[in-house]
């Protein structure tokens, strides 16, 4: 089992909340998830993405308020049309960024064409994602939360590999779980992967957890990597549509229907209670206002 893994709303980013999102694809669905979701790509636009953009192709990027604003201008375009449009917004993009102009010379159809299109694509991909069992996991905190001393592993961490742990728990005692996070910067992948070492060797849960998940991490190019790409996707979308009673962040109602979509592909189990008596329902994706971990809490309570 795979477990792709992005985040969203981190360095000030500006966004209402920081997610840590995973997304759980079993190895022998991988293959076929990416053919379907390159498939809807050209059924949308006429070719892929990563061939007529420009850098990363990213949730923020797709979704951005501009999109929603321009795909609701009243602009008639014919069902037969609008990949046709789409594909020559993105064409004439590209002819423009190889050539060095200022403008693309883009057509309003062709603006409102494709937003329509990259729409309707990401509730595609979405769609492929549920149908092919993707388990959906996030941390989401609010940017202002307090955070743990250096070298301790986030709770957002901990807790997502908390549920990745009980959701492998329910597949065969042979399945491991693999960590394959979007690329960092080398000395951060280091220091991330010293915390993750000294979770998983230096304490008995981190050890226990270990039985079932590789400690060792992946660390892949998200712009060549659909699984980081669902990653990404979820996270963006988390961090602005999905909302509890008790969170106070503003939100993008337009996100609401594809947060929803998440919501419903999120894992649910059971974690059992110390010393066996009943279970604690675990939930894929939870809402934290403190990234410390218990001994963090308490070391700073007693200093103050």
């Amino acid at each position: 089992m795979l477990l792709f893994i992005d985040e969203s709303g981190h360095n000030e980013s500006g966004t209402p909340c920081e997610v840590l999102a995973g997304v759980a694809i079993a190895e022998d669905a991988l293959w076929n998830l990416v053919r379907a979701i390159r498939s809807v790509e050209k059924e949308h636009f006429g070719d892929y993405l990563r061939n007529l953009l420009s850098g990363e192709i990213k949730g923020r990027r797709l979704l951005k308020r501009k999109r929603f604003k321009i795909a609701k201008r009243s602009v008639a375009i014919a069902p037969d049309d609008s990949k046709r449009l789409a594909n020559s917004l993105l064409v004439k993009g590209k002819a423009a960024r190889d050539e060095g102009l200022a403008s693309s010379g883009e057509t309003l159809s062709e603006m409102v064409a494709y937003s329509r299109e990259v729409l309707a694509f990401v509730h595609d991909v979405l769609d492929i994602a549920a149908s092919y069992s993707v388990q959906v996991f996030a941390s989401v905190t609010d940017p202002r939360s307090p955070r743990p001393g250096a070298g301790q592993l986030r709770k957002d961490y901990v807790y997502l590999f908390e549920r990745y742990f009980y959701f492998l728990e329910t597949l065969p005692p042979r399945d491991r779980g693999l960590i394959v996070f979007d690329e960092l910067e080398k000395s951060q992948s280091h220091i991330l992967v010293q915390q993750m070492a000294a979770y998983f060797l230096g304490t008995e849960t981190g050890r226990y957890r270990s039985s079932r998940i590789v400690p060792e991490p992946f660390f892949v190019h998200s712009d060549l990597t659909t699984g980081v790409f669902l990653a990404d996707l979820a996270a963006y979308i988390i961090g602005w549509g999905w909302r509890t009673s008790r969170m106070t962040q503003p939100a993008r109602q337009e996100l609401r229907p594809y947060a929803t979509k998440l919501h419903d592909m999120q894992f649910h189990g059971d974690k059992p209670k110390a010393g066996g008596e009943g279970v604690w329902q675990l939930h894929g994706i939870v809402y934290m206002d403190d990234l410390r971990g218990r001994a963090d809490r308490i070391e700073e309570e007693g200093d103050g």
